[in-house]
């Protein structure tokens, strides 16, 4: 909007900047938080195929190269939730006032959830080879050392990895109900909140 100004907004506390609301008015995730969620979507859609895939391959390099990638994937994904926690305890998510209180439980118990899923599986998937004896290469840039061979602990890893799939479908398919739920029937704008600015506001 060149050449206008757009006055900040009252939401229910401190005076945001337009650019910080979404064009309902409700506060908006900043922008660091915004890039750690859709990375975070990305690693995920990608993580999944690359299991598939290895899982269905014949033993061989393919195979290798596939688990490799599958297995750097989801070290990024660790590194990048711890990130996220770190960055949720100094910046936390902000308020919606126009959401009522116990949906608003609902979902941050989820979000919780779903960042211990993501640390959960991939040190799981980590320690399960580890304890085969395996090193894991991370994207042929270094290798992180496996630990000594223990068949019943790598048994109780990998047990715990491959139930640990399902709480992450679940919570996934929650999550994506959600905000189906707030888009399709509330119409309420709380996906904006994790979209950059889409309409101009802070434009010159």
């Amino acid at each position: 909007m060149s050449g206008s100004s757009i006055p900040s907004r009252q939401v229910g506390g401190p005076v945001l900047p337009a650019t910080y609301t979404t064009a309902s008015g409700i506060p908006r995730y900043n922008p660091l938080s915004q890039a750690l969620h859709w990375l975070t979507v990305v690693l995920f859609l990608a993580i999944l195929p690359l299991a598939w895939v290895a899982l269905a391959l014949p033993n061989g390099e393919t195979k290798g190269t596939m688990f490799v990638l599958h297995k750097s994937t989801g070290l990024t994904i660790l590194a990048v939730v711890v990130i996220r926690i770190v960055w949720r305890m100094i910046s936390p998510a902000p308020a919606d006032p126009k959401t009522p209180k116990a949906l608003e439980l609902i979902a941050r118990v989820n979000h919780w959830l779903l960042y211990a899923i993501f640390l959960i599986m991939p040190v799981s998937g980590y320690l399960l080879s580890a304890f085969s004896g395996r090193a894991t290469p991370y994207f042929w840039l270094f290798t992180i050392p496996g630990l000594e061979k223990n068949e019943s602990l790598h048994n109780a890893f990998e047990t715990v990895h491959v139930f640990g799939q399902f709480a992450v479908y679940l919570l996934v398919a929650l999550h994506i109900a959600g905000t189906a739920w707030h888009l399709v029937i509330r119409r309420d704008g709380v996906l904006e909140r994790m979209l950059p600015v889409q309409d101009g506001r802070g434009s010159r």
